[in-house]
């Protein structure tokens, strides 16, 4: 016999009901019959049954419960739950499953939500928090997280298809987000590591390759990496995979920027019966100037449309702002060169044998570096070094300032001009997610890791962490807080542990203070009053060593 207890949230209100059951088998399967429904009990006489039925062999122990029951500071509660609840709520949970590996894959996204760090830092974290007790984990070290990693990765696809169905049920995406990033390693063992386009601008270091598609609300669908050295189109034939064999459906339209979608991308995208929105160059722009396609004087802040006899469409604007901020950065890179040439002179004045050819040299190649050398000469004459501005070549490289032009073979009457607009600008939605996996919140760099298969298994934890922090994001919008703070905070909310005879018996939650309430009512989670103490111990099978200890 025991106590049925649940809850259900409808219109904002919690209802809670409690039923006296009991089971019994028949026919080999386990059956459950309802004896009373004790709902109407007051929360005191449930949990004065719920006491009863657990020591029912031994009810002499409750005349002297009094005496025979202490309490204890508890463990770490507020953000593992928090971060649970919406889990389930995003879907996550049911993602990755009930069973013991989708158990441990979800305590690795929680811990990389509450504490980035290694797989030894998760297993400390989950030693001082009630990890355990609310995901139903049993005992585990460092070693079966590595493990897991592994497990993700062969499940990579079923859980991104799981997600994507439990976010938009039988609906298919007809716009999709991808871009890439690169992020540098430490060490040189990491088997994906290689050398590339550092965007880090980390000089020296190998990087791996990410590729991120997102839907059209910018909420994660599927991560894929490559290796350092991966240039970026050569990762969009894996995405059009995906999108058509898992995700797409109906008329699909991929969003790329201009060194994403090229002509042999466009070529296969039609080849999937797939469109594109993407933007071009400069030289593309100015190419179309010259062929008369496009006028300049047609740029303005108001969003431009031609569309070529090969109905092709280019979608065109001028940002007066973004021209601003160019024309401003463009007079600061010269205000430094000017400095760097006074320093110079100065130099060659105070030291006769300096070169005036080094000092020139030296100069130009500065110039180059913060790209102003096609208008900025350096000229010398007499050790006298001094600027030459070419006026022509300034007005040409000034005149496109501020300006982008669109490419889009999708026609006017299913997506107009401003919309495409839209949709193209959207792209920074996927460049947030960057940001918040590579440094903000989730830390996916430093990697300490070296296998390949769970590195890209790794890759996984980080997608669904982002998916909390977008969510937490939108639920804290408006607390002055951001998500790393929310996380700290509701970290200080701990359990209080009640022990009958010494023995392990339940963790009270006491109620949360006003900063903790806020969290969790802007997101949605209700704290329950209790949870099972089931005294599993984690503790990682490496120890720290005494020098870190004494550091």
């Amino acid at each position: 016999m025991y106590v049925d207890s649940c809850s259900t949230s409808s219109n904002g209100r919690t209802y809670t009901r409690h039923l006296l059951r009991k089971n019994y088998r028949a026919g080999g399967k386990v059956k459950h019959h309802t004896i009373a429904n004790i709902s109407d009990c007051s929360d005191e006489e449930i949990a004065a049954i719920k006491l009863a039925l657990r020591y029912k062999k031994d009810l002499t122990c409750l005349g002297t419960v009094k005496e025979d029951l202490s309490t204890h500071q508890g463990s770490s509660v507020g953000g593992v739950w928090l971060l649970h609840s919406v889990s389930k709520r995003l879907g996550i949970v049911n993602a990755l499953g009930n069973s013991r590996e989708g158990k441990l894959a979800l305590w690795q996204v929680l811990a990389r939500v509450i504490d980035q760090g290694s797989r030894l830092s998760a297993v400390r974290l989950a030693g001082r928090t009630a990890a355990c007790d609310v995901l139903g984990l049993d005992s585990f070290n460092e070693d079966h997280l590595y493990k897991n990693l592994e497990w993700l990765y062969e499940k990579q696809e079923k859980i991104e298809d799981r997600l994507y169905r439990f976010r938009r049920g039988e609906e298919k995406g007809e716009l999709f987000l991808y871009d890439v990033t690169s992020s540098y390693l430490e060490g040189d063992h990491n088997e994906l590591g290689d050398w590339g386009y550092n965007r880090d601008k980390k000089k020296g270091k190998k990087q791996i390759v990410a590729g991120l598609l997102c839907d059209e609300g910018g909420a994660p669908v599927s991560i894929q990496l490559y290796r350092g050295n991966t240039q970026d189109v050569t990762t969009f034939g894996d995405q059009v995979r995906k999108i058509s064999e898992c995700f797409g459906g109906g008329t699909v339209t991929v969003v790329g920027d201009r060194g994403m979608i090229k002509g042999p991308q466009m070529e296969e995208l039609r080849g999937a019966g797939f469109h594109y929105i993407t933007a071009i160059t400069k030289a593309q722009i100015r190419k179309l100037l010259k062929g008369g396609v496009l006028q300049l004087e047609l740029f303005d802040e108001e969003v431009g449309e031609v569309v070529t006899e090969e109905e092709e469409r280019y979608i065109f604007r001028r940002n007066p702002a973004r021209a601003e901020e160019i024309q401003k950065t463009r007079e600061e890179k010269m205000r430094s060169l000017v400095k760097k040439t006074r320093v110079q002179n100065e130099y060659l004045k105070e030291h006769p044998r300096a070169k005036e050819s080094v000092a020139t040299r030296n100069l130009e190649a500065y110039a180059k570096k913060v790209k102003i050398s096609g208008w900025a000469r350096v000229i010398g004459t007499d050790r006298v070094l001094r600027i030459e501005i070419d006026a022509e070549e300034l007005e040409k490289e000034s005149e496109l300032d501020g300006c982008y032009v669109l490419k889009t073979d999708v026609n006017k009457e299913t997506l107009p001009k401003e919309r495409a607009h839209e949709r193209y600008k959207d792209l920074k939605l996927v460049e947030d997610a960057f940001r918040t996996s590579k440094t903000e919140v989730l830390e996916m760099r430093p990697l300490y890791l070296r296998n390949e298969i769970r590195t890209r298994g790794f890759a996984v934890v980080v997608m669904l962490g982002y998916s909390l922090v977008r969510e937490l994001k939108r639920c804290w919008v408006n607390l002055e807080c951001t998500v790393n703070e929310g996380i700290k905070e509701l970290q200080t909310l701990c359990t209080t542990e009640v022990r009958l005879r010494g023995k392990p018996l339940l963790h009270e939650i006491p109620e949360a203070n006003e900063g903790n309430r806020a969290l969790l009512a802007a997101a949605g989670v209700h704290l329950p009053e209790a949870l099972p103490n089931r005294g599993v111990k984690v503790a990682t099978r490496k120890k720290l060593s005494l020098k870190r200890i004494r550091r």
